[in-house]
C-alpha cells in the first residue's frame, strides 16, 4: 500500500464488499508515519450484518456435520498457506518482523488446521454432540437423561485486539465454526488492513457456506445493542473496554454470552537452583529477551514481572543486559532488525506514560526510556522504542504488579522464599500465562499449586523440556488461553472446551428410545433388532443403529482356565492356586482371566467370513463386573450403539455395546468395541 492512494477499507457484509460513504480516518504504517489506509463504518448496517448471520449463515453451518466443518476448516488452512506471503508482506506496516509475522499468521493458519484434526478425533461426525454418560434416573431403567449441545442460533461476534490481526480473529473463528456458529469479525482499526486481506482471501477461497464470516472495520458503533440471547461475544484487549462490552444494557438485558481475554501482568519464576551457569539460567534469561522483544513486547502473554531470588538478581540483570544489547531496532522490512516498532505513534506515547509510572518504582537496567537508534527508519516518524527492563528493589511496591506498558518492558523483582514469590505472583490479580523455569520438581510443584489459582495457563521449563516446548508466550489450540481477574475471566482455545462455548447444553429426559431418536446412539433399554442377517455381513449404508448378534452360551472349563494361564504367562494365584484363590473374598476359588472372558466372547460374536468389517481397532470402558468359575456358561449380546461415517474414507467407525452375562444373566463384563466398516459392500 505504501506509495499509492490509501486504500478505504471495505466491509464484507451479507456476502459481499460494501464500501462506505465518507472518507473515513487514516491509518498509518507503524515504521514510517505514512498514511496508508483509511477506515470508516459510514452506511454500514451492522443490524443487518447480524440479521444475515443469523438467517443464512447459522443454517447453513448447522445443516452440516461436525466432520464436514471439520473438512472446510482444514480446506481454508491449506488454502491460507499456500497464500499467506500475501499477508507476511501487509504484516510490515503494522510494525511486525518476517518473525513477528510467522508468529501471527503461521499461528492462526494452525489454529485452524489443529481443530480440524482434533474434530475428527473428538467429535461425532453429526450435529448433536452427546456430553457425558447417560444417566439413569428410575429404577426400572425406562426413564433416562442425557446431556447434549446444540449450535446457538446466534452470531459468534469477535471484537479482537490490534496485536493479532490475523491470528486473533482466526484462533476465535475455528471453535465458532466447528460449534456451527458463523462470525462477524471485528478487528482493531490499527492493523485491520491486514484483517481485511485475511477476510478477502476466505472469501476468495468459495469454501465456507454464504453467512459463514462477514467483517466490519472501525469502531463497534451500534453493534451490540442488537444482539440476542442466542448471540456471542469473544472480546480481547484491555480490562476498561471489557468492562463497557460486559455492562452494555443489550449484553445484560439478554444475557449475551461474553468471553473477554484481557491483558495482564504475566510473570515468569527462576527457580532458586537456576544459579548462573545452569541450563536454566540460561533458559530464563533468554526467555525473558524474547518475550520481550516478539512484537516488540505487544502481546497479551508476555512477561511483565521477572520474579528471581535476590541473590541472583545482580547476575540476572548482567545477562539479560547483554542479551538486550544485541537486540537491533529499525524498520520490520530489513532483515538485519530484530525488533520493529509499536503499532503506532499513540501506543508509543501510551508506553512511556506507563514507563515513567514503573520507574517512580524501579531503576533501569537495560535500554532507554526517552530515545532509541533505529535501521532504515527515523525514530521520530515511526513508532519505536527501545526495549527497557526495569528493576524494582522494593517488590511490595504496588506499581510493578499494577501497571503494564504494553510493549517491550518488563521488570525484575526479587523473592527471598517460595511463600514470597507465590504472594507476589497473586499481586498481579489474575494472568493469562505464567512460567516457572526450574530443574527441582519440588519448587515446581509448589509454585504450580501456589501460582495455579491466578493464573490460565503455567509452563515448567526445564534442560529436559526446552527443546521441544513452544515457549512462554505461545498459546495452544488444544490448550485454555484465558485467565481469570484481570486477565479477563474468560477461555479460548482449550480444545473442545471452547467449542461448547458457542453452544447450549441440555438436559434431555426421556424413555430410552426417545433418547436413542435425539442423539442417535442406542442406549440401554432402547429396542434391539436380531435379524437372519449377522450385523458383521452389513456394510455401513445397511448397518442401524440397534442391530443386535447374540451368540452363546459357552461353558468355561477348569481346562481352558489352566491353558490361557500357560499359554500366556499369565499364572495370577486367582487363576491357577486353589487354595489361595478361596483365600481371597472376592473370588472364593479359582476365577478366569477377565481377557480370557473377552476372547471367548469374541468367539461369540464374531463372523470369520470376510466382509465389510475391516478391522477391531480397540475396546474402551471395559469394566468385569462379576467372576468367571469353571462351570458358569458365557452369553454375548452385541448392539450397534453409534455409527460414525468418515468425510474422508470409504469406510466408517462402528461402536458395539458387548455385554457379556452368565447363566444367571448376571452380567460379568461390559465394554465398547470399535470397528471400521466399509460403508458399501466391494468397496
Amino acid at each position: 500500500m505504501a506509495g499509492e492512494a490509501a486504500e478505504l477499507l471495505r466491509h464484507y457484509v451479507a456476502d459481499r464488499w460494501q464500501t462506505p460513504e465518507d472518507e473515513g480516518t487514516p491509518l498509518h504504517h507503524a515504521a514510517t508515519g505514512e498514511e496508508i489506509a483509511r477506515v470508516s463504518v459510514a452506511g454500514i448496517d451492522r443490524a443487518a450484518a447480524l440479521d444475515h448471520g443469523r438467517r443464512v449463515g447459522s443454517p447453513s453451518l448447522r445443516a452440516l456435520t461436525f466432520h464436514q466443518r471439520a473438512a472446510l476448516l482444514k480446506a481454508l488452512g491449506s488454502y491460507l498457506r499456500e497464500h499467506r506471503d500475501a499477508l507476511y508482506e501487509l504484516s510490515i506496516p503494522t510494525g511486525a518482523t518476517r518473525g513477528d509475522a510467522m508468529v501471527d499468521v503461521d499461528g492462526g493458519i494452525g489454529v485452524l488446521l489443529g481443530y480440524a484434526s482434533k474434530a475428527k478425533r473428538e467429535l461425532p461426525n453429526d450435529t448433536v454432540y452427546v456430553d457425558g454418560p447417560v444417566e439413569q434416573l428410575g429404577k426400572g431403567g425406562t426413564f433416562l437423561g442425557q446431556h447434549i449441545a446444540t449450535p446457538l442460533h446466534g452470531v459468534a461476534v469477535q471484537i479482537n485486539a490490534f496485536n493479532f490481526p490475523v491470528w486473533g480473529p482466526l484462533e476465535k473463528l475455528a471453535p465458532a465454526f466447528l460449534a456451527g456458529m458463523p462470525t462477524l469479525i471485528k478487528p482493531a482499526s490499527p492493523t485491520a488492513y491486514l484483517t481485511a486481506r485475511l477476510v478477502e482471501l476466505i472469501a476468495e477461497s468459495g469454501l465456507l457456506p454464504d453467512g459463514a464470516v462477514q467483517l466490519i472495520c472501525g469502531p463497534t458503533g451500534d453493534l451490540l445493542e442488537h444482539l440476542t440471547p442466542q448471540d456471542m461475544v469473544s472480546f480481547t484487549g484491555s480490562a476498561a473496554t471489557a468492562q463497557k462490552v460486559r455492562s452494555h444494557p443489550a449484553v445484560v438485558r439478554n444475557a449475551v454470552r461474553c468471553n473477554v481475554e484481557a491483558d495482564s501482568l504475566n510473570l515468569s519464576v527462576l527457580g532458586p537452583d537456576a544459579e548462573p551457569g545452569t541450563s536454566e539460567f540460561d533458559l530464563y534469561v533468554k526467555q525473558l529477551v524474547t518475550e520481550m522483544t516478539v512484537k516488540a513486547g505487544q502481546k497479551c502473554t508476555a512477561i511483565r514481572r521477572a520474579l528471581v531470588p535476590a541473590w541472583h538478581i545482580d547476575a540476572v540483570a548482567e545477562a539479560a543486559a547483554e542479551r538486550l544489547s544485541r537486540i537491533t531496532v529499525g524498520h520490520p522490512a530489513d532483515t538485519d532488525v530484530r525488533m520493529g516498532p509499536l503499532v503506532s505513534l499513540e501506543q508509543r506515547d501510551e508506553v512511556r506514560r506507563s514507563l515513567k509510572a514503573l520507574l517512580d518504582a524501579g531503576s533501569v537496567v537495560a535500554g532507554d526510556p526517552e530515545s532509541v537508534e533505529v535501521i532504515g527508519a527515523d525514530a521520530d516518524r515511526g513508532a519505536f522504542v527501545s526495549p527497557v527492563l526495569l528493576r524494582a528493589d522494593d517488590p511490595d511496591r504496588a506499581e510493578p504488579h499494577q501497571v503494564e506498558a504494553f510493549g517491550p518492558v518488563a521488570t525484575l523483582i526479587p523473592y527471598t522464599a517460595t511463600e514470597r514469590a507465590i504472594e507476589l505472583a497473586a499481586r498481579g490479580e489474575g494472568s493469562l500465562a505464567g512460567s516457572v523455569v526450574t530443574a527441582d520438581t519440588g519448587f515446581a510443584r509448589d509454585m504450580v499449586l501456589g501460582v495455579a489459582p491466578w493464573h490460565g495457563r503455567l509452563l515448567v521449563l526445564d534442560d529436559t523440556d526446552a527443546g521441544e516446548s513452544t515457549g512462554h508466550g505461545s498459546p495452544l489450540p488444544a490448550l485454555v488461553h484465558g485467565g481469570p481477574g484481570r486477565a479477563g475471566g474468560g477461555e479460548e482455545l482449550g480444545g473442545m472446551r471452547a467449542v461448547l462455548h458457542h453452544m447450549q447444553r441440555t438436559a434431555v429426559q426421556s424413555s430410552p428410545e426417545v433418547l436413542r431418536a435425539v442423539t442417535g446412539r442406542w442406549v440401554p433399554g432402547a429396542a434391539r433388532s436380531v435379524t437372519e442377517v449377522h450385523p458383521f455381513r452389513k456394510s455401513l449404508a445397511e448397518l442401524r443403529v440397534g442391530d443386535t448378534v447374540i451368540g452363546g452360551p459357552r461353558e468355561v472349563t477348569a481346562g481352558d482356565i489352566a491353558h490361557f494361564a500357560e499359554f500366556t504367562g499369565d499364572t495370577f494365584y486367582a487363576h491357577t492356586d486353589e487354595a489361595a484363590a478361596s483365600a481371597n473374598p472376592l473370588f472364593g476359588g479359582i476365577v478366569a482371566h477377565g481377557y480370557l472372558v473377552v476372547s471367548l466372547a469374541a468367539g461369540l460374536f464374531v463372523d470369520p467370513d470376510p466382509g465389510p468389517v475391516l478391522a477391531n481397532y480397540g475396546l474402551e470402558n471395559l469394566r468385569f463386573l462379576t467372576p468367571v468359575k469353571p462351570g458358569d456358561a458365557l452369553t454375548v449380546t452385541m448392539t450397534c450403539k453409534q455409527i460414525i461415517p468418515r468425510t474422508d474414507a470409504d469406510y466408517g467407525e462402528v461402536r458395539w455395546d458387548v455385554d457379556v452375562t452368565n447363566q444367571d444373566e448376571a452380567s460379568v463384563a461390559k465394554y465398547d468395541v470399535l470397528t471400521l466398516v466399509a460403508k458399501e459392500i466391494g468397496s
